[in-house]
């Protein structure tokens, strides 16, 4: 039999917020990478993007709470402890549940029992995204099996997990992963650092496949009296920064006709527009909620800016490189960012977008020059466009990926 085929383990599938994912399981599909998914939760959200019904590989779901499925995990605990990795395992978990005695570590673990239990014979090798849960998880199970493992690392993963436990994901010595991508020069610094050898993550640029977007479309110069229409993509969470874009809408000059659109969900929903209403703006705002990705492209079409005000939130948690940045560059929209840990990689202020502080009366003053000055405007989003054109395509990163990834699967 050919041991070539590989698991990859999500947090969740389909998730509508992740597309950089689903780009990414997609394009390495198509170059004639075997896998299947391994998904610790269940689909939330009620729509999925053209890309999940793209995939072929086959979708295992994990017991999200190892109450719900007793049997399962119980068959698989007792033959985890007859595989020969079993020892080595144990004495991972039990070093970790030394320092984090969750019950969230404890579920990484009956996951990881389920998951190398009923994992086919013909897998070489493990691929998790996001170096904290799904790693924990791939981790455990690649032990249990005698298998390697890999991961690609994003923003939370890195910024809110405890260096301890990135320190020996990253280390040889302690069962760690045979290599990592992600997607920041930021944050692959942060990891080499606390890695046993620098070579052990990659940076590697998500990308964006031009195939799935259409052309930019013609767009014709807004004068500067006419309505401006700005729009944002985000999920509604601290890091994304939009109580301080709804306090700058606020402040925007009564003679400037502008009108924002929202879209995603997010945990903070009811308090953005309580803020909202609070300002007395909401007439001005269209929330549209959790989007497929055409619907995105459309809005994007048509709007005149798209404002990302991300941050660093109090946990530490923070974006990485912002997909919808990307997206918005396809469709030559003009930008308004912040400079938060990897933004600046693909947007030089003033040259193809603005990065702006994110207090409100700073954002207000940058929306408020945009809306001034379409010109510059459209000759930054043309310059984006470039950018993304010559720097930023999702072709390099996929070859890089699978090349790591069959070495890491080749027989030894």
């Amino acid at each position: 039999m050919s041991h070539d085929k590989l698991a990859v383990v999500v947090k969740g599938w389909p998730r509508l917020s992740e597309t950089f994912i689903a780009q990414e399981l997609v394009a390495l599909e198509e170059a004639g990478l075997h896998f299947d998914i391994w998904s610790l939760r269940h689909p939330t959200d009620h729509k999925t993007h053209p890309l999940h019904d793209r995939l072929q590989a086959q979708v295992h779901y994990l017991p999200e709470y190892l109450r719900d499925e007793p049997t399962r995990v119980a068959r698989a605990m007792g033959a985890a402890a007859d595989m020969p990795g079993f020892d080595a395992a144990a004495a991972a978990y039990a070093a970790d549940l030394g320092r984090d005695d969750t019950p969230n570590r404890r579920r990484r673990w009956g996951q990881a029992c389920v998951m190398a239990h009923e994992l086919p014979q013909d897998v070489a090798g493990l691929y998790a995204h996001f170096l904290h849960t799904p790693s924990s998880v791939a981790r455990y199970a690649a032990i249990l099996r005698g298998l390697p493992w890999s991961f690609s690392a994003h923003a939370k993963d890195i910024w809110t997990s405890p260096d301890w436990e990135l320190r020996e994901k990253l280390s040889g010595l302690h069962h760690g992963a045979a290599f990592g991508a992600t997607c920041t020069a930021f944050g692959a610094a942060h990891l080499q650092g606390l890695a046993d050898t620098p070579a052990r993550v990659d940076l590697v640029y998500h990308g964006l496949d031009l195939a799935r977007f259409p052309a930019p479309p013609e767009r014709k110069l807004r004068q500067p009296g006419d309505p401006f229409q700005m729009m944002s993509v985000g999920r509604l969470v601290e890091k994304k920064g939009f109580d301080n874009l709804i306090d700058a809408l606020a402040l925007l000059p009564a003679t400037l006709d502008w009108h924002w659109t929202h879209i995603g969900g997010g945990a903070l929903d009811a308090q953005m527009r309580t803020r909202a209403d609070a300002h007395g703006i909401s007439d001005r705002i269209t929330w549209r909620g959790a989007c497929d990705q055409p619907e995105v492209i459309a809005a994007m079409r048509a709007a005149d800016l798209f404002v990302l005000p991300s941050r660093i939130a109090a946990d530490g948690d923070r974006d990485g490189l912002p997909n919808v940045l990307m997206e918005a560059a396809s469709q030559k929209l003009p930008i308004l960012s912040t400079p938060v840990s990897a933004i600046p990689e693909f947007i030089d202020t003033g040259v193809h977008g603005v990065l702006s502080d994110d207090t409100p009366a700073t954002l207000a003053r940058a929306m408020a020059d945009l809306a001034a000055d379409p010109v510059r405007a459209a000759d930054m989003a043309d310059a984006a466009h470039a950018r993304l054109t010559s720097d930023f395509l999702m072709q390099p990163g996929i070859a890089h990926l699978k090349k790591r990834l069959v070495a890491m699967l080749a027989p030894k």
